[in-house]
């Protein structure tokens, strides 16, 4: 990361500000992940370049303006893209990752408005082996948000200061439909709590989908908050009227060891312009290990059991296992592998229940029949 201090006479000079009482600073980062991969597909073996695995691809700027008394103004700008075609990601959003204005109290908390990650992601995905060995350790179809799938538009963020280890969140998200409040809009809680060796956390995200033209059945989802709808796990619910996720989660750090297990519970409603009726339900159930063998390399194996419920009926257990040894602060390689399979119901995008289908993580990639596997070694930098 890269920080610059902007010279406040210049600042002046430009005619930017009448009223300059504190240093301001801005910092430029980034991150680039590009790895090779092999993965089965009901298409056969593939063999690609896979980016963004561990961390997506990003690079951003954040300032920060001291304004006195503990008072800050802050601010965020961070875009997403894939570095093995240099096109954006985030649907081609030139800051989709985040872009957000704010002030910071270090006795109030704070107080941030624009896009940005709900509090299940701040406060619970840290927690889970997702945040440690990415994608391939994530629940299948990313059907709770482990993968940060989707992020919040239009929203207002509160964030408390830590009380004795305990913080709290709360977020709402402005859907603009003049004439129907709630249509399209967002609110999650979360909290967290850590005492030495042990953290847990645990929230609430629920997202509602807009409405279209009575007599009519939506194509798609249209939200605040972005569809995580990511393959052929969920694909089937993106006309639901809304969804809601429930995430716990915890922590304990001991000799080198990280223990941790989560719990999630989403749900998809459905509505007279859904395509499917009544409701689907996916459990998910983590348990992961991770071992620091020395400062400079890690590893870890993680499994996961979710299984749907309601509309149909589906259940899928993957096993992850992967490592990273760093070069340097800034520079690592790893590998990653994971295997899943499917068994049960799932419903298509058209509406049609057909038989249960593989598919790792959040990329969307269909497998062989109920079962995929997936290897990727790859190389990761920050600056």
């Amino acid at each position: 990361m890269k920080k610059f201090a902007i010279p406040l006479t210049l600042v002046s000079a430009l005619g930017l500000t009448q009223h300059v009482y504190a240093q301001s600073s801005v910092t430029l980062y980034g991150l680039i992940d590009a790895g090779f991969g092999y993965t089965t597909t009901n298409q056969g073996n593939r063999y690609s370049m896979m980016n963004g695995n561990l961390n997506g691809d990003r690079w951003g700027l954040k300032g920060r303006e001291d304004l006195g008394g503990g008072l800050a103004a802050i601010f965020q700008l961070e875009n997403g893209f894939d570095v093995g075609s240099g096109k954006f990601n985030q649907g081609g959003r030139e800051f989709g990752r985040g872009a957000w204005v704010g002030l910071t109290s270090n006795s109030l908390g704070t107080v941030k408005f624009g896009r940005q990650y709900d509090p299940l992601v701040d406060q619970v995905q840290g927690l889970t082996s997702e945040a440690v060995l990415g994608s391939p350790f994530t629940t299948p179809g990313d059907v709770d948000n482990n993968d940060n799938s989707a992020r919040v538009s239009n929203a207002i963020k509160y964030v408390s200061p830590t009380f004795g280890g305990f913080q709290f969140e709360g977020m709402y998200a402005l859907d603009g439909i003049a004439g129907q409040p709630g249509q399209g809009s967002t609110y999650s809680a979360a909290a967290s709590y850590t005492a030495g060796a042990l953290s847990i956390a645990g929230g609430y995200l629920h997202a509602a989908n807009a409405s279209v033209t009575p007599g009519t059945l939506r194509t798609t989802w249209a939200s605040t908050t972005d569809s995580l709808f990511d393959g052929v796990v969920s694909n089937g619910y993106q006309t639901a009227s809304a969804f809601g996720i429930a995430h716990v989660a915890a922590r304990y750090i001991t000799h080198g060891f990280t223990l941790g297990a989560a719990y999630s519970y989403s749900q998809f409603k459905s509505d007279a312009q859904s395509i499917f009726t009544g409701e689907e339900r996916y459990t998910s159930g983590k348990a992961y290990v991770l071992y620091q063998f020395n400062p400079a390399l890690m590893g870890g194996i993680g499994y996961i059991y979710t299984h749907a419920s309601g509309d149909t009926s589906a259940s899928y257990n993957q096993v992850s296992i992967g490592g990273t040894y760093f070069l340097s602060k800034r520079t690592d390689f790893y590998t990653v592998a994971a295997y899943q399979r499917a068994a049960g119901t799932q419903r298509s995008t058209t509406g049609a229940l057909g038989d249960a289908v593989a598919s790792i993580g959040s990329y969307g990639v269909t497998g062989n029949g109920n079962s995929q596997t997936m290897v990727i070694v790859g190389m990761r930098h920050r600056f």
